[in-house]
């Protein structure tokens, strides 16, 4: 039988910022992407999160980006591979050491932002992220998005030996190749429920 992961991103306030509804949030959802501090969230934030998913049974997955605040991760960086897998490294191993201290385990990871759309695109950033992720953890899942345009994160992932699962976004629109339209569009996030 298919089943249907019910996924949102999480832990994205940090020091006196408060972004997001977690609490009312968590209640709906069967696993959350944790941010890990370098586009949002800190770690008072990662730790009371956590904490929130395991109270509510939800799973946990890191949602490391580039070390973007002021941009919330949402804009490109000229990064090297080395920079990229060791960013995942510290990003995820900061959310596994939490995970760690709350008897929980980790479960996937799924970059975020500009990171994430860079993999959909480039088969080195790609590969960085899946270097990364094997390194801490050869068990955790590698997200990527779901369709032709993910094919080059699945590739990556797999041929490192990483176990893929794939994501669709039913609240922001597709171009026609099957990439999400850009938050600068209009009609990129849909607000509709009866859309979504």
């Amino acid at each position: 039988m298919k089943e249907i992961d019910l996924n949102c991103d999480m832990g994205e306030s940090f020091g006196a910022y408060k972004i997001g509804m977690d609490e009312k949030v968590m209640q709906h959802i069967s696993s959350a992407n944790i941010a890990c501090g370098f586009h949002a969230g800190d770690p008072l934030v990662m730790d009371k999160t956590i904490k929130m998913a395991v109270d509510n049974k939800v799973g946990i997955g890191a949602h490391p980006g580039y070390p973007d605040l002021l941009g919330f991760g949402r804009r490109n960086m000229a990064c090297t591979a080395e920079e990229i897998q060791h960013y995942l490294v510290y990003q995820v191993g900061a959310i596994k050491g939490f995970c760690h201290v709350h008897g929980t385990k980790l479960s996937h990871v799924k970059p975020h932002g500009a990171l994430y759309l860079d993999a959909v695109e480039n088969q080195i950033t790609a590969k960085a992220i899946a270097k990364g992720i094997m390194s801490l953890d050869p068990d955790l899942y590698f997200v990527a998005l779901a369709g032709k345009k993910g094919e080059t994160m699945r590739r990556m992932g797999e041929q490192l030996g990483l176990k893929v699962v794939y994501e669709a976004f039913p609240d922001r629109a597709y171009t026609p190749e099957g990439t999400l339209v850009s938050r600068k569009q209009p009609g990129a996030v849909i607000s509709d429920p009866d859309e979504v």
